[in-house]
């Protein structure tokens, strides 16, 4: 048999075909391994394919099963090193997290379907055209993280921009687009968002900022100060503004609230609200939720600048809620 100009490539390709073109579904026999090899312009002979599948199996765990259908010889990969349902909690994992964004999502399941044939990453695919969640419109963030791991990892002070939403869906910087010099001491996920623990020396606290708000990140030559806080900070200060958006029947309610409080909307329901300007200080819009108890606590947590305006019932109901829970601590 002549060999192929790939031929030093021949286990690689043999490790390629078997977990992209087979599966518990899906099987090829000899004949047709061949051929696939063939047309990365390698060729093979069936002994050494078998001594192939055994190092596959004892040097990187990818097992080769052989199954006998009437006079034709089957062989597909059996156990790999993430099997489809642990590969369909990873791409949930992603496309529900807000920090990463839908670039990034499509970017990461992409290659995540590596892990899975190409059959089974067919299925992956159609979960992702049913994605809808919210997600960040930082396409930095992802880098933001990682940059703070390092200013931590080295010791370092970072500095950056701090952005916040205005009523146009506009970031506008914060202190009027002064740097923020802290010392960061932790990243924790919560509520779907990526948030740093730094401490701010010039106001002697610690505190928490949102990844995906934060730009132009860099580390500073200084050394981070605030130890002693961070260790006597409780991480249960981090407010959630959070509510479980079922349960309850759906409805359409109007909000009004102060426009500094756009920046909660957004983040909560994204950049597709409408706002409708009431006065010069004050907008509302609406928007489809489950009308119930978490939803209620959520609106009521956000005090006297956000009020229920309508639909009328549903303003009753939260009344009756206040009334309950006034009466709960008589």
């Amino acid at each position: 048999m002549s060999r192929g100009t790939n031929q030093k490539f021949k286990f690689t390709y043999l490790m390629q075909v078997m977990l992209e073109k087979t599966d518990d579904d899906h099987a090829l026999t000899m004949a047709q391994i061949m051929d696939e090899l063939k047309k990365h312009d390698v060729s093979a002979e069936r002994k050494s394919i078998y001594s192939d599948f055994a190092d596959m199996t004892e040097k990187f765990g990818i097992e080769i099963i052989k199954e006998q259908i009437g006079r034709e010889t089957y062989y597909h990969v059996g156990s790999r090193q993430f099997e489809l349902a642990e590969v369909k909690l990873l791409v949930d994992a992603i496309q529900s997290s807000r920090f990463i964004t839908q670039t990034k999502s499509k970017e990461l399941i992409t290659k995540i379907k590596s892990f899975v044939s190409e059959y089974q990453g067919k299925t992956l695919q159609r979960q992702v055209l049913i994605d809808d969640r919210v997600k960040t419109m930082n396409e930095s963030v992802f880098y933001n993280v990682d940059e703070v791991y390092n200013a931590i990892n080295e010791n370092r002070k970072i500095r950056f921009k701090y952005y916040k939403w205005d009523i146009n869906k506009k970031l506008v910087a914060r202190r009027n687009g002064e740097w923020f010099v802290l010392s960061p001491w932790g990243l924790t996920w919560l509520d779907e968002n990526y948030y740093m623990i730094a401490y701010d020396e010039w106001d002697g606290k610690v505190k928490s900022y949102r990844v995906d708000k934060m730009m132009r990140i860099s580390i500073t030559d200084e050394r981070r100060v605030g130890q002693k806080e961070f260790k006597e900070y409780d991480m249960a200060n981090i407010s959630k503004a959070t509510f479980g958006m079922y349960g309850g029947t759906k409805k359409y309610v109007k909000i009004r609230f102060e426009n500094s409080m756009c920046g909660v909307f957004i983040d909560r329901f994204g950049k597709d609200i409408v706002f409708h300007s009431v006065d010069e200080t004050h907008s509302e819009f609406r928007v489809e939720i489950n009308v119930s108890r978490h939803f209620f606590g959520w609106l009521f947590g956000l005090g006297p600048k956000v009020s229920l305006v309508g639909p009328e019932d549903v303003v009753e109901e939260l009344k009756e809620y206040i009334s309950e829970y006034t009466k709960s601590l008589e």
